[in-house]
């Protein structure tokens, strides 16, 4: 029997996500907050059934899954009044895609379970061409039991699927994984303006670094926008400074000092804050604006 499946949140990542969800034969119900935005479209073109509520997404399937903003977004549409937790049969497992920290969901985890509501964290990578091709990491924590049922599902989104440990471990793997992003983003930008500095060809740095030692995939994918200063979303900023606040609150417990996550969420906050503000909405690669109009 077909899994009958929720899908809520379909914003740029998520409208992808359920769509290949149902490309895969998956009886998907796709609820999000904004009812007009283009990925809602994405989703229901996809196969996809949109409804208007969380309850009317949730109350009869077997697995639900959540990818939204922050951790007030998560806990609203889990926790919250009309949340999930309303709605849902007993042994419902939930599977939140958003990233929200490994302390957040431990605890969202352990309030679900006293609700007798099984939970999963699996927080991805890839942006929105690995949403949109279904070749994204997905990050898992939980049990292995969950995780074997829940894993042909997370096949229809993602190509590389681990289960990282007990809840709350995929949350803290994608903690590491966002300040690996963010200083390969602070080493693309800087490689690009040595090499006009030096009258090199920006797109050399493409070609040619890109197939040695220093090759990565934000050089693959966002270094030819940064040449044609192409800002397009495929994570926006506002993300990923959210995602680099996460980092800096469980770091604050230790003490450590981390001085290049503090500078690239610095560089982030620059642009950030260009455009009266709407600088958030730009993709990451637009952290080369910084540099820019330091010159």
């Amino acid at each position: 029997m077909t899994k009958q499946v929720a899908f809520l949140g379909l914003g740029l990542m998520g409208g992808a996500m359920a769509a290949n969800l149902a490309r895969h034969g998956y009886q998907v119900k796709a609820w999000n907050r904004t009812s007009d935005r283009p990925e809602v479209t994405v989703a229901q073109e996809g196969g996809a059934t949109i409804v208007d509520s969380i309850q009317a997404a949730v109350k009869d399937v077997e697995i639900v899954f959540s990818c939204v903003g922050d951790v007030p977004d998560v806990e609203e549409v889990l926790l919250g009044q009309a949340g999930v937790v309303q709605y849902a049969q007993p042994n419902t497992l939930i599977i939140d895609m958003s990233t929200i920290g490994s302390d957040a969901a431990k605890k969202i985890g352990q309030e679900l379970q006293q609700q007798q509501l099984r939970f999963m964290d699996a927080p991805v990578s890839g942006g929105d061409i690995g949403a949109k091709n279904g070749t994204l990491t997905i990050m898992v924590g939980g049990s292995d039991a969950d995780f074997t049922e829940c894993k042909p599902l997370l096949a229809a989104m993602g190509k590389n699927i681990t289960l990282c440990g007990e809840i709350g471990s995929g949350q803290g793997v994608k903690m590491c994984n966002q300040i690996l992003c963010s200083l390969y983003m602070v080493g693309l930008c800087e490689a690009m303006q040595l090499a006009k500095q030096q009258g090199i060809d920006p797109q050399l740095i493409v070609e040619v670094c890109g197939t040695g030692a220093a090759g990565s995939w934000a050089l693959s994918n966002l270094g030819e926008k940064i040449i044609n200063d192409d800002y397009a979303p495929g994570f926006a900023i506002k993300h990923i400074v959210k995602d680099l606040r996460l980092v800096q609150e469980i770091n604050q417990t230790s003490g450590d000092n981390l001085p290049g996550t503090e500078l690239a969420d610095r560089l982030f906050k620059t642009v950030q804050a260009m455009d009266n503000g709407q600088g958030k909405e730009q993709g990451t690669q637009a952290m080369i604006r910084a540099y820019k109009q330091s010159i």
